[in-house]
């Protein structure tokens, strides 16, 4: 079963010059594309994510995980080598 992609996601994408698809590892959510090319895959399969909980749970609710979910992964590198990292890419598409 592979995850179905959220328009906010797809916008949040395109916000940062990037593409998605559905990932063809089963253990992830997304697979992130720049000009074609693969740069990462995010998301743990069997976790929800902002665009999830604001359907489930509501707003309110998915701000009070997307808060704890920015603040358990804040030491996590947003770049390395000059490159975007998962993380970055997970913060800003998964939840943005």
């Amino acid at each position: 079963m592979s995850y179905t992609i959220k328009a906010r996601q797809k916008a949040q994408a395109k916000k940062i010059g990037v593409s998605i698809k559905p990932s063809e590892n089963k253990k992830k959510k997304v697979d992130v594309f720049k000009d074609k090319k693969k740069v990462g895959s995010v998301g743990a399969m069997g976790y929800s994510d902002y665009a999830t909980y604001i359907k489930t749970i509501g707003k309110k609710d998915a701000n009070k995980k997307r808060e704890a979910y920015l603040k358990r992964h804040a030491k996590e590198p947003k770049t390395k080598n000059g490159k975007r990292t998962n993380s970055y890419y997970a913060d800003v598409i998964l939840w943005g």
